[in-house]
């Protein structure tokens, strides 16, 4: 049995792209190994092995480790970043053993002042697709907002996300699914929000613009995954079932090959 692991695998699991893509990059003649172009996706690449693609080194996967899918709950006043220059907490301290010491890192954001589910992981093939534009994943939001010009304005503003609204900012937004949760609170109104794009606190930013202040803000729901009853600040590992899911919502098979073009 041949040794190492091919090359498009092994690019693939370093998070590089896809490995139908890492196949058409090896016949571009893009990567390198040991300095001489390959002339094969087959090519097996042994740990030590130096892998360039347009001659910057790749960073490559250890044999030994396992890909690794954590869902946390995260928290308010946590940085959802592996390191914050201001040496604020961030959501990899949260993680506890047996998991703390593997590569990890937060797949997407979650404000500051933002709670809820966040994924973290070590497999860089999958968390690219889920980053992607091109496969960004409908969202979840539960969110608690005070109409500063009363509950009359409330019907006008949902219509307005509803129908697309460009920000203040100039940037237009896709239509949003957005309903009022029957949930009482003294303090405003719960809206269940549906997002699947991506821009920077984009919640925050639409219910500034309706004259709607944010009170609490929490993910609940991503893609095929749901926050369920995990407590604040805890973590859970995905089970075999639900990384599948992920897979298959981004056009990913079981055995990491695309079924589309990434």
């Amino acid at each position: 049995m041949a040794e190492g692991i091919r090359l498009n695998k092994t690019l693939a699991d370093a998070g590089v792209c896809s490995r139908r893509r890492a196949d058409e990059l090896v016949f571009a003649g893009r990567v390198r190994v040991n300095g001489a172009v390959a002339d094969s996706p087959g090519l097996r690449v042994e740990p030590g092995d130096c892998v360039e693609l347009d001659g910057r080194a790749v960073v490559l996967k250890q044999a030994e480790e396992k890909a690794c899918w954590l869902m946390l709950n995260k928290p308010v006043r946590i940085v959802s970043t592996a390191s914050d220059p201001e040496g604020r907490e961030t959501v990899l301290d949260l993680v506890p053993e047996p998991w703390r010491h593997k590569r990890l890192f937060p797949v997407g954001r979650l404000d500051y002042f933002s709670e809820g589910l966040i994924l973290l992981s070590n497999d860089g093939e999958l968390a690219h697709r889920l980053t992607h534009p091109r496969w960004h994943l409908a969202k979840v939001y539960h969110v608690l907002v005070r109409p500063e010009h009363g509950e009359d304005s409330v019907p006008g503003a949902l219509s307005l996300m509803r129908r697309g609204m460009t920000l203040a900012e100039g940037e237009n937004l896709a239509p949003v699914e957005v309903r009022v949760l029957p949930t009482s609170s003294a303090r405003g109104i719960v809206l269940e929000m549906v997002l699947r794009q991506g821009l920077n606190r984009q919640i925050r930013r639409m219910c500034r613009d309706v004259g709607f202040t944010v009170l609490r803000l929490k993910r609940v729901k991503e893609g095929p995954l749901e926050l369920g009853a995990l407590a604040p600040g805890r973590v859970r590992p995905l089970s075999s079932s639900e990384v599948a899911a992920l897979r298959r919502a981004v056009g990913l098979d079981q055995e990491g090959e695309a079924k589309r073009e990434a």
